[in-house]
């Protein structure tokens, strides 16, 4: 895909031909300062350090490029918008032949960190090299098509990062609403009763999972579905990929499933499937008749911050003592539902911008394999 007016054909060139490493050593306030710590995955930039304390690092200029090359497959890479120094661990690409947006652009792929990832050195920190980086080859057009691609990819950018920020701002509400529900800063009764207080134990039966030997599930669909941990939740919904035909530990459609163990711990997810075996990793909240299954959720969404940071155990975990031992705040079932309508409402424009930053990634990537030759 090319834009109306350019017809020039492309040259192949190698990194080597049009950039070069910045090696230069100077001094500047950390506030200046890039390192593999501050910047971003997947090419979201940099969170600038606060202090200004002075530290010494490689120079870089506006429009240079810099990217992480300890573990190159986290994209951690920058279009440097101010004078700063990066660490050693940081490669910051002069532009020369080149403009400094299209640069960034032919880093900033994923088949550019493809051919990095090809030549790392190291296996536990893979660390990119510099001479295999630079033998990189890509075509490129002239400086006015380079400057054209480069600006439609940045009104995309820009768009994606004000969907990110939108996002950003849905959760500290969401985050907010919940804390001061819970807390019963905010209410819908008019009186604004009290609260009855409880134990979490004293409001839900709570279910334990159980692991299962690879013998005992499958992968065809044979069986009812077998939930392991929170790679089973995605985008807010509990996904299946495993069944089982001797199922144990069971969780129902709406119980509020709790990570409990490993990766993602103190995840929190409502159940949509009718009926599934837990694994270890969950436990199954079912809620008492005296509080709905959303409001479960809502509170268990509420308390699984502060229940994480209790977790003990060689491989940190949420135990049961943690969960039922939880003091809880408890108002009527109609102030209940009042509650949980407006957070799923909260919750339901969430998912659906996260969807919307979901394509407008997916469209960029797209346009970006078609407008490179």
């Amino acid at each position: 895909m090319r834009f109306p007016g350019f017809g020039e054909p492309w040259k192949t060139v190698r990194l080597s031909d049009v950039t070069s490493f910045r090696r230069q050593r100077a001094k500047s306030p950390k506030n200046a300062y890039v390192s593999t710590e501050n910047l971003l995955q997947n090419f979201e930039g940099i969170v600038a350090y606060l202090d200004k304390d002075e530290v010494e690092g490689i120079a870089f200029m506006p429009g240079d490029t810099l990217l992480a090359n300890i573990r190159p497959y986290l994209k951690k890479a920058w279009l440097a918008s101010f004078e700063g120094i990066c660490s050693a661990d940081v490669l910051a690409f002069s532009p020369e032949k080149i403009t400094a947006s299209f640069l960034y652009d032919i880093i900033a792929r994923d088949c550019f960190i493809e051919y990095v990832m090809g030549g790392v050195k190291g296996s536990k920190m893979p660390r990119g090299d510099k001479a295999h980086i630079l033998e990189y080859e890509f075509a490129i057009p002239e400086k006015s098509e380079q400057e054209k691609i480069s600006a439609f990819i940045a009104s995309i950018d820009h768009r994606i990062k004000k969907q990110r920020e939108m996002i950003d701002v849905l959760k500290k509400y969401k985050r907010g609403a919940i804390k001061n529900f819970f807390t019963q800063e905010l209410t819908f009764a008019e009186n604004k009763p009290k609260w009855e207080r409880h134990k979490l134990g004293e409001l839900i039966f709570l279910q334990s999972g159980q692991d299962f030997a690879p013998s005992d599930y499958n992968d065809h669909g044979e069986g009812i579905p077998y939930m392991t941990g929170a790679s089973c939740i995605v985008e807010g919904k509990t996904v299946v990929s495993r069944w089982t035909s001797t199922p144990r530990c069971l969780a129902y459609c709406g119980d509020t499933l709790l990570v409990c163990k490993g990766s993602g711990s103190g995840a929190v997810v409502m159940l949509s499937q009718e009926k599934v075996h837990i694994a270890r990793q969950f436990m199954a909240l079912r809620p008492r008749e005296v509080m709905t299954k959303g409001f479960c959720f809502f509170l268990t969404l509420y308390l699984s911050e502060k229940m994480k940071q209790s977790a003990t155990g060689l491989i940190e975990g949420i135990d049961r003592k943690t969960v039922l031992n939880q003091d809880v705040l408890l108002p009527s079932i109609l102030e209940q539902e009042k509650i949980v309508s407006f957070l799923s409402a909260i919750e339901k424009t969430l998912l659906a911008q996260e969807r919307t930053l979901k394509n407008l990634v997916s469209t960029k990537k797209g346009l970006m394999q078609q407008l490179f030759i």
